[in-house]
């Protein structure tokens, strides 16, 4: 229901009713929900940008196993969003999310690898 109102599909796109959903179901433990809450915190759209509280509900979604979490959380760590820039726990971060098959992070990693960036350089992992 959330995205249908922050879409507008099947009703008047409403940003602050979505985030409001969005915020209800995060708050049972939905992975989904934390992550677009997690969005709107990002986008402020009509919540109020919290760059912290994005990395809360990001870690919360990684908790539970959530690759898009882990992926997001990854970045946070590797651009130093709402929290110290670490790059070897950005890599741990990504390869979680790899290992569960999302190409996004498997880029990440491949990148971090060839880079040298939080591991030792190596091709070969990268490939």
């Amino acid at each position: 229901l959330g995205v249908c109102c922050a879409q507008g599909k099947g009703t008047t796109k409403n940003e602050e009713e979505a985030a409001r959903l969005y915020r209800q179901a995060a708050s049972q433990g939905l992975a989904p929900a934390q992550i677009c809450l997690v969005q709107c915190f990002e986008r402020g759209a009509d919540v109020v940008q919290d760059v912290e509280g994005a990395v809360k509900l990001y870690r919360k979604a990684a908790d539970q196993g959530d690759m898009h979490g882990r992926n997001a959380l990854g970045k946070c760590y590797a651009n130093g969003a709402g929290v110290v820039q670490d790059g070897e726990t950005a890599v741990k971060i990504f390869r979680q999310a790899a290992d569960q098959d999302l190409s996004i992070a498997q880029r990440s990693l491949g990148q971090y690898c060839m880079l040298g960036v939080g591991v030792a350089h190596d091709v070969a992992d990268a490939a």
